[in-house]
């Protein structure tokens, strides 16, 4: 039984010149769960999370996030509305310490905008610095919550990023390579955060090509192969998929 559809993506296309970067793409994410798109480089993964979220329009097609379109509204109005993306290169404030790059963008959720007032401590806004802390003890940053961003490794500044997410308290989170440039210990942690996450209800959308964190995570796997949808199903079905096999061995470039 399909429960309710949070994000519905119908008859999506899109062309950069005479490129197809998307074709006749429909896939519908249902709340609550976790759900994968695997596919080979350049099978249109990352295009199709930014039609999602506004940085790019459809050459054709609409997604509709819990029941309304939002293509061509303007990514910070689908911000606003409850999804919000982690990039696969992290998108810090590298000159902020650690607690200050997660308290903007929940700032930002409650007020619309986040305008710097020099005469007003972050540390003075208690509820989003509480809000701040938890979803740091969660990503087990706590501890550097007062270093500064931009000499974190690459794996922390992923950490980072994703706790900037999730402090909005999304009903949507795509996640683009989360584990990119983590250790495995990392890894590890990270998917133990996101089934954490999962069983608080939040819906997830993933793009990962680390099959481990892929098969250990997602309820349900859709495969993308020249920006197309080849199979879809659950991580048992995908994985024996022959199509899916061919598409990763050389079958689709």
């Amino acid at each position: 039984m399909v429960g309710n559809i949070v994000l519905n993506i119908q008859n999506v296309d899109k062309t950069f010149g005479g490129l197809q970067a998307l074709s006749n793409v429909n896939m519908q994410i249902e709340e609550g769960k976790i759900h994968a798109i695997i596919g080979p480089n350049g099978a249109g993964k990352s295009t199709l999370l930014n039609v999602c979220i506004g940085r790019l329009e459809p050459t054709s097609g609409t997604v509709r996030f819990d029941g309304e379109i939002i293509t061509g509204k303007a990514p910070y109005e689908i911000n606003q509305a409850g999804v919000v993306r982690v990039f696969q290169t992290p998108e810090i404030f590298p000159e902020l310490t650690i607690l200050e790059n997660v308290m903007i963008p929940a700032l930002a959720k409650r007020d619309g905008a986040f305008s710097f007032n020099p005469f007003k401590s972050m540390s003075d806004e208690t509820d989003i610095f509480k809000e701040a802390e938890l979803v740091l003890e969660d990503m087990g940053l706590i501890d550097q919550m007062y270093d500064h961003s931009g000499s974190m490794s690459r794996g922390d500044k992923r950490r980072l990023e994703l706790a900037m997410g999730l402090v909005q308290r999304p009903r949507l989170l795509l996640l683009d390579e989360p584990t990119a440039g983590m250790s495995r210990a990392d890894t590890n942690a990270t998917i133990e955060t996101l089934i954490r996450i999962k069983e608080r209800g939040m819906t997830k959308v993933i793009i990962e090509h680390d099959m481990h964190v892929v098969f250990s995570l997602a309820d349900k796997i859709s495969v993308l192969a020249q920006g197309a949808i080849i199979a879809e199903g659950a991580p048992d079905e995908i994985r024996g998929n022959p199509k899916v096999q061919e598409a990763y061995l050389g079958g689709a470039h």
